[in-house]
């Protein structure tokens, strides 16, 4: 049976190995640290998806103020489901739980930037109620 919790510092190699299926290879070295930062800060979670002692999936959330607007937005920053889980419905739980602890923040919508490539992953979105935004911008800061 799923279910969901939050990560714990512990959980790290299971993180990282999620990661690495998203493209991000070599977070192993630190990713108990952000895990730590992440649990840290109030405005931010990482929820992940259990199956027994085994890690399915994550999601990493920002609750995020507004300043123009009445409502504040949840930004998902990383959302894998281990490629041999996939279709099972773990994407769905751990999705309903961020639009769970969203409204629990005060949030009215949630974003997610999603790179071109991740053809599957726009289409699960889609099925969620996603709405393309037109444009994302971005600058590395070195």
């Amino acid at each position: 049976m799923i279910s969901l919790r939050p990560a714990r510092p512990q959980d790290a190699q299971a993180v990282a190995d999620l990661l690495a299926e998203l493209d991000y290879p070599g977070s192993h070295a630190f990713i108990e640290s952000r895990i730590k930062q992440l649990l840290s800060h109030p405005d931010a979670t990482l929820i992940l998806a259990v199956d027994e002692q085994t890690v399915l999936g994550c999601i990493s959330l920002h609750f995020i103020p507004q300043l123009a607007l009445a409502g504040d937005f949840c930004r998902i920053s990383y959302f894998c489901v281990a490629d041999g889980a996939r279709n099972r419905g773990i994407g769905t739980l751990l999705e309903q739980r961020a639009v769970q602890l969203a409204s629990d923040y005060g949030c009215d919508r949630i974003e997610v930037h999603c790179h071109e490539r991740r053809t599957e992953a726009h289409r699960f979105y889609a099925r969620q109620g996603y709405a393309e935004s037109p444009k994302y911008l971005n600058k590395k800061i070195s």
